[in-house]
């Protein structure tokens, strides 16, 4: 896997454009995946575009002609669409640790209409589901480590699944796009894939009107699948949240996939906590 500062930069700069006519958004579990679906919701009303959970059965419904709107929520897209030469992903990961932290903190909650496999009674927990399991552990330490190994080590996985050197593929942070308050990033990407200056600022609305630091900025006007989700949104959470024991063994096990995805560059982060 080739580690993501040799890539491009975060806005496509020094790729050769492409003329893609499909665009697919691809998060990973808490990784702004309910924010990018309310954005891209509202840009495919707002532009009339259709749009489509990107599985493997779905390619072939996909039109011939005109732009189309694509979403998998575990970036798992199929490899038929990785290669074509009219797609562009935008990929967005967020520092595992926030993750690891938002993850155990919603999975103690969450209902079985929004994250029913968190609901299903499993034979490795003795019939208990994942969230009994998880309440189980009263340490909240432990329960912490619980999510580490199981749902945690799945998420980070597939963050390094990704083939980070796609030409084809903007790749953002979430640390950077929950800092975009000027939408800089949004705007580049949706004029890279093409469309006209009216569809770029109408896509950019949609995106400042669906982010924190925009229209949902005030608690009160969040809507329900929001507020269901989101407890801060803030970027780099962990080195006040995260408690030594976890963070040390955070770093003996995945250590070394915080420095491929770029997030570290040793485990000198230790120190800072």
């Amino acid at each position: 896997m080739t580690p993501i500062a040799q890539t491009q930069d975060q806005a496509g700069q020094g790729i050769v454009p492409v003329a893609p006519r499909i665009l697919c958004v691809g998060t990973h579990h808490k990784t702004g995946t309910i924010w990018m679906q309310q954005v891209f919701k509202a840009l495919a009303a707002a532009l009339d575009l259709p749009k489509f959970s990107m599985w493997k059965r779905a390619l072939k419904r996909i039109p011939d002609q005109g732009f189309v709107l694509g979403t998998n929520w575990d970036s798992a897209f199929p490899a038929d669409l990785m290669a074509r030469d009219d797609v562009l992903f935008l990929h967005i990961i967020r520092d595992p640790r926030d993750v690891l932290l938002s993850g155990a903190r919603y999975h103690e909650t969450a209902p079985a209409t929004k994250e029913d496999w968190l609901h299903e009674p499993r034979a490795d927990f003795d019939g208990l589901t994942y969230q009994q399991k998880l309440l189980s552990i009263a340490d909240p330490e432990e329960r912490i480590l619980f999510e580490m190994e199981h749902k945690h080590a799945e998420t980070l996985q597939q963050m390094l699944d990704w083939d980070y050197a796609n030409p084809n593929s903007i790749e953002w942070r979430y640390e950077d796009l929950i800092a975009d308050t000027d939408c800089a990033l949004f705007r580049a990407a949706l004029t890279r894939l093409g469309l006209s200056p009216d569809q770029v600022e109408t896509g950019v609305r949609a995106f400042w009107d669906n982010s924190l630091f925009g229209g949902m900025a005030d608690p009160a006007q969040r809507k329900a699948v929001v507020a269901g989700h989101v407890s801060s949104g803030a970027a780099r959470q962990w080195p006040d949240r995260m408690s030594r024991r976890v963070a040390q063994a955070y770093a003996e096990r995945f250590g070394a996939d915080l420095i491929t995805l770029g997030y570290e560059k040793d485990t000198k982060w230790l120190e800072a906590l």
